[in-house]
């Protein structure tokens, strides 16, 4: 029997077990927005950790972080130094955020904003802003898929058929069971990103050099550049290094599909403990990026037109392996574009009803059309993601590039939100075009100064126009920046009620109103977590 097909059978099964589990998951889910969009408010600890893992950890890890080793070297380290701080904001925000989610019945970051600050253009922008990044992300997940369908059975499975098939999956059990479907197909495909990856970083080093040792010393004899900054092909700097660093780790739960997890959280102390343990998933991507560091050698003689096909290379051409084997590894590089794609579709979704739809609709939406809705909209963009990467359309790449330079825009405005009172409508409208302005002005018209990740500027930007225009305008009242004025254990302040947020979805009413009794009931869970 050809290889192929053995590959594709093993990957087929792993599939249709990936759809039985996330349809299951639904199975008793609370039929309502709330409980399709944060799972009813109660995510464990461990379901949690590796949602948030497997949002990260994407095709990038099996494609791009090889392939950035592969073709730098050590800057491709960037990536497990801030893995390592991707959540240090989350364990000071994260609390807070879930505290207020719970008391108000917020879903997304524009909710929050939007009570904040009581604005239907902010919650547009926002909106809109966040599709923006999500789609091009989602797109590239689905690419990935393809990619690794194509190479791992030689063109047999067209890149269209492999991305459908994936992703077709993906949008049946989001369409269905929403976040808890996401969960449970998370912990399961995370399980399996860990063993691949090990599997895969001991093969690539053992099979051609024998020892990890042996591996670098024959890097540095004949490539030392590979193994210093700022590497082998000079594309990196050391601010360029320090930027991306800084960028990422003050971006990265400002992704609304990162910061949407914090309102899914069953306690406080569930956040805390995530932020802890999530730099273990760093050890997912040390074989992979090891793997990277051997395809510098191994493809020495015959340098591969794409960087980003180096561990495919390997795997497929290089690797005496069996065809079951390679199999589980095509799966497990599968399952890292599905987790975080179903993510990816299941937060834009919910943003582009909840937050654009229904703030310009003349009518609200009742809380089960709301939820029909967010459900047609996974496919409907599912379905434009696709079709952009079967399309390759060069535009959606170039659009991610500024992706990270939108998201951290997001920062000014929850820091203001939660701990600045005097902060305002106008400082903040005018902070976060300012800030959106300027980052797509240096990604793509002009040369970002000093090799500064463009969307720094944009924050940097961002934060003086915000500090400045507040300091000029009138504040917001005292009576209505308290109700945001508190610690994730305090009790609801004494004749304080939730406030109706402007331009408010019907449903947003009635979560607020079940949501209550979620924060009365979570809060002696709540003291004891902190």
């Amino acid at each position: 029997m050809p290889n192929w097909i053995i590959i594709s059978a093993i990957t087929g099964i792993y599939l249709v077990a990936i759809l039985l589990v996330g349809l299951a998951a639904g199975r008793g889910q609370k039929n309502s927005l709330e409980g399709y969009t944060t799972g009813s408010r109660d995510i464990s600890m461990i379901v949690l950790f590796f949602i948030l893992g497997a949002e990260i950890f994407s095709a990038f890890t099996f494609l791009g972080a090889p392939g950035e080793a592969y073709r730098s070297g050590a800057p491709a380290m960037y990536i497990l130094a801030y893995l390592s701080l991707a959540l240090v904001l989350w364990y000071v925000l994260g609390p807070k955020i879930a505290t207020l989610g719970r008391r108000y019945g917020y879903i997304t970051q524009a909710d929050l904003f939007r009570d904040r600050f009581k604005s239907k253009a902010l919650t547009v922008i926002v909106a809109i802003s966040s599709v923006v990044a999500l789609v091009p992300y989602l797109t590239i997940q689905i690419t990935g898929a393809g990619l690794l369908f194509e190479f791992a059975t030689e063109g047999n499975l067209p890149f269209w058929l492999g991305s459908l098939a994936a992703f077709g999956v993906t949008t049946a059990y989001v369409y269905v069971s929403g976040l808890k479907g996401i969960g449970w197909t998370n912990l399961l495909q995370g399980i399996l990103m860990f063993v691949v990856a090990w599997a895969v970083g001991i093969a690539a080093v053992a099979q051609p050099f024998g020892t990890l040792g042996e591996m670098f010393t024959q890097i540095q004899l004949s490539k030392p550049e590979f193994l210093t900054l700022p590497g082998g092909d000079g594309s990196w700097t050391w601010t360029a290094y320090s930027s991306a660093i800084i960028l990422s780790v003050l971006g990265f739960v400002m992704w609304p599909h990162v910061f949407m997890k914090s309102y899914s959280s069953g306690s406080n102390r569930s956040i805390k403990r995530t932020v802890v343990f999530y730099p273990l998933y760093a050890l997912l991507v040390v074989p992979i990026v090891l793997a990277g560091f051997a395809a510098i050698m191994v493809f020495s003689d015959a340098p591969l037109e794409r960087a980003d096909s180096a561990l495919l290379q390997l795997i497929v051409f290089v690797l005496d392996l069996p065809a079951w084997i390679i199999g589980l590894m095509l799966a497990g590089a599968v399952a890292a574009a599905m987790s975080t794609g179903a993510n990816l579709a299941h937060a834009a979704a919910t943003i582009f009803i909840r937050d654009f739809i229904s703030v310009v609709a003349r009518k609200p939406f009742s809380d089960q059309k709301a939820l029909m809705w967010t459900r047609i909209a996974v496919i409907v963009i599912s379905a434009i993601s696709y079709l952009f990467a079967i399309t390759n359309s060069s535009s959606i790449v170039q659009l991610f590039l500024s992706a990270y330079g939108i998201v951290i825009q997001f920062l000014p405005l929850t820091l203001a939100a939660l701990y600045w009172r005097r902060a305002n409508l106008p400082g903040a409208l005018s902070g976060l075009i300012t800030g959106l302005g300027v980052s797509v002005l240096f990604t793509y018209f002009v040369d970002s100064p000093f090799g500064i990740g463009p969307g720094l500027w944009g924050f940097a930007a961002n934060i003086i126009v915000f500090v400045a225009v507040t300091g000029l305008t009138k504040p917001m009242p005292r009576s209505h920046t308290a109700r945001f004025a508190i610690q994730p254990s305090d009790h609801v302040p004494e004749g304080i009620e939730p406030a109706e947020m402007a331009a408010e979805p019907s449903e947003t009413k009635s979560s607020s109103d079940s949501s209550q009794s979620s924060f009365s009931e979570d809060q002696t869970t709540t003291k004891r977590s902190i």
